[in-house]
């Protein structure tokens, strides 16, 4: 079973960049789909991108593409997105989420596919 936690928020000015790390203990990473979602006040948890298990497969949101990149780094048990040209609609709570799979195939858009959660990391761009 893995746990995740999240770093790297803060407040930024638009335009800026952050970069946010997911890190996991208690499972084997590479066997993980990973994914990025946030949540702002008053709305849905909503889907930013994902990550297959070795990597070679992402998907983004059309409201990041192009913006945002997610990556991950097995053998350090850690996955990141680097967020760039950020906008005050980005600012949210940021989770990470892994699955177990067996397959290659990147996961889904869906936050109930995934089983595990970290605990958040605050994301705040001011105009």
């Amino acid at each position: 079973q893995v746990q995740l936690v999240e770093s790297g928020g803060g407040l930024v000015q638009a335009g800026g960049s952050l970069r946010l790390s997911c890190a996991a203990s208690g499972g084997t990473f590479s066997s993980y789909n990973l994914a990025w979602f946030r949540q702002a006040p008053g709305k849905e948890r909503e889907f930013v991108a994902a990550i297959s298990r070795t990597g070679s497969s992402t998907y983004y949101a059309d409201s990041v593409k192009g913006r945002f990149t997610i990556s991950r780094d097995n053998p350090k048990n850690t996955m990141y997105l680097q967020m760039n040209s950020l906008k005050p609609e980005d600012t949210a709570v940021y989770y990470c989420a892994a699955d177990y799979t067996m397959y290659g195939n990147v996961g889904g858009t869906k936050a109930p596919e995934y089983d595990y959660w970290g605990q958040g990391t605050q994301v705040t761009v001011s105009s």
